[in-house]
C-alpha cells in the first residue's frame, strides 16, 4: 500500500484546495478522527468525521484563499507524515504563509486519523523517527 498511502493523502488535499470537503472525506474511515489538540489554535482538540465541517469553516471562513502545498510524502509502515506550508491570504489582503505537518494512520486503505503537528520535528518524533 506504499503508493497507495501517498495518493490518497495527495488527493484528500487537493480536495480541501478546492474547498470540496466532500470529496476530501471520501477515503476517510467511519471512525475517522482529525486530532488537532496540538495546535495553538483556539479550535484545539480531537474532531470526530461528523464535527469536521464545522472546524473546517471555522478555521478557513476567515481567510479569502487558503492553499496547502505539501512538501514531502514520508513513509512509516502504516502511517504518513506530510509536512506543508499553506498559503493564506486574508479579505484585507494581508498574505501569510505557515507550515505545519500532518500524521497520516491508515486502516484497509482508508484514513482513520490525521494528527496535526506544529512541525515537520515533532511529527517525526511522534511517529518513532529522529526529528
Amino acid at each position: 500500500m506504499s503508493e497507495e498511502k501517498a495518493v490518497v493523502a495527495r488527493r484528500v488535499i487537493g480536495a480541501l484546495d478546492r474547498g470540496n470537503l466532500p470529496a476530501a472525506l471520501k477515503d476517510a474511515a467511519s471512525d475517522f478522527a482529525f486530532d488537532f489538540s496540538r495546535s495553538i489554535s483556539p479550535e484545539q482538540g480531537v474532531y470526530e468525521r461528523d464535527d469536521i465541517p464545522q472546524l473546517v469553516e471555522s478555521f478557513t471562513g476567515i481567510w479569502e484563499s487558503l492553499r496547502y502545498e505539501p512538501d514531502e510524502f514520508i513513509e512509516i509502515g502504516d502511517r504518513l507524515i506530510t509536512p506543508i506550508k499553506t498559503h493564506l491570504r486574508g479579505r484585507d489582503g494581508i498574505e501569510l504563509q505557515t507550515r505545519f505537518a500532518w500524521l497520516w494512520s491508515f486502516r484497509d486503505g482508508r484514513v482513520q486519523r490525521i494528527t496535526f503537528f506544529q512541525d515537520r520535528r515533532d511529527a517525526l518524533e511522534a511517529a518513532g523517527l529522529p526529528g
